[in-house]
Order: structure tokens, then sequence, then C-alpha cells
């Protein structure tokens, strides 16, 4: 993508959030509506659920076949949540990003630490809230995915995945997801103009103050 011999690298845009928060839906919006954004398609360890497809939703793989992608260190990141491992591929990100694209990330605080480590310039961080604990329950009842143990795990881990809001650049409280879906496109739209980001800028402002 160039704009007059401007160029950019891609932005790893990063949504977190408690279960039930609603990165999910609002990630499906921003895909839905940018071009240029691609899911990060993360590779795990856990069951696949009815409707969900190999290589679309995640990449799934054994234990042992996880372990061994993690000594071969070809993880961005990777975290272990509800009892299953979770990574981010890191030569197809790399890639997308060099190329000038998008990677949309929804993964927890874990795995923000290691991506801002590993990538802090190419990283744009952004958790989001729920309007309140109530709501969140509901939503992760009326969701009909998950048991009610896994209902009750997932609320006792709320908290500790909120306290962590500290360590993102953005905040954004869920009430309405069209609202939350156009805060985080302003979001992205700033960051894709940060002067860091830009590739062939220099040579262009030259341009510029030589009168060309």
């Amino acid at each position: 993508m160039s704009n007059g011999g401007i160029g950019r690298r891609g932005v790893m845009l990063i949504l977190s959030s408690p279960s039930g928060a609603g990165k999910t839906t609002i990630s499906r919006h921003l895909l839905e509506r940018d071009d240029n954004l691609s899911m990060s398609v993360s590779v795990t360890t856990r069951p696949k659920r009815p409707g969900e497809v190999e290589g679309v939703d995640y990449h799934f793989v054994d234990p042992s076949e996880f372990n061994l992608m993690v000594n071969r260190q070809e993880f961005l990141e990777y975290a272990k949540v509800f009892d299953h491992y979770y990574g981010t591929p890191r030569a197809t990100v790399e890639t997308l990003i060099a190329a000038g694209r998008d990677v949309l990330f929804d993964i927890d605080w874990q795995g923000t630490q290691q991506l801002v480590e590993n990538a802090a310039g190419d990283v744009a961080t952004v958790f989001i809230l729920p309007p309140s604990t109530s709501e969140l329950e509901r939503r992760l009842k009326t969701r009909a995915q998950d048991p009610a143990d896994v209902v009750a795990a997932r609320m006792a881990k709320a908290a500790d995945e909120i306290s962590h809001y500290p360590e993102y650049t953005y905040i954004i409280v869920n009430r309405d997801i069209e609202e939350s879906v156009a805060a985080v496109q302003a979001i992205l739209a700033a960051e894709r103009l940060k002067r860091q980001r830009l590739t062939g800028l220099g040579d262009v402002v030259k341009a510029l103050r030589e009168g060309q």
C-alpha cells in the first residue's frame, strides 16, 4: 500500500478482553469492513468445536506438536488458557506485516505481553471492558456454547484479566457494538499514519523540500 512513494509496515492490532465482553463480535465486524485487515489464525491444542474449520478458526494440533513448535521458536507468542495452549505463528504474521497488511489478534494479556516484547514497534493494543459484571455474566450465559461450570470459571477469571487493563494503550467499554467497532476503526486509522510505521517517507519529504 503506497501513497506518492510512501509505503508502510502493517499494524499488529491486538484486541483483548474477558470472555463475553464482545471482542469476537467486534473482530468479525472489523474484518467484514476492512479489506486490508486479516485475522491471525492461532495454533491451539484445544479440541475443535462444532462448526469450526481447520486453518480458518484455528490450526488444531496435539500437545506434542505444539511443544515441538515452541522448541523451534515458531511462535511470536504462546500461552496456556483454560487447560489448552494457544500460539501465534511467527512466519505468517511477519510476512503480512512486512507487506503492509494489518493483522488482528484476539489474544489475552499473556500473549499481549509477549507480542509487545517481540514486536513493540508494530503493535497497537486495545482492551475491551464489559459495561458491568452482571452484563458480562448474562452474555456468557446467552452464548449457549459452554456448560455452567465453564461459565463460572470464566467469570472467576474475568477479574484477573480485567486487572491487566493498564498494560494496554487504548480502552473501550463495549456498551454498544457499533460504537465499539467505530472506535477500533478510528484507532486503526490513526495507527496506520504513525510516522515510524511509514516507509519511504524520508525520500518523499526530501523531494518536497527540494521543490519537486
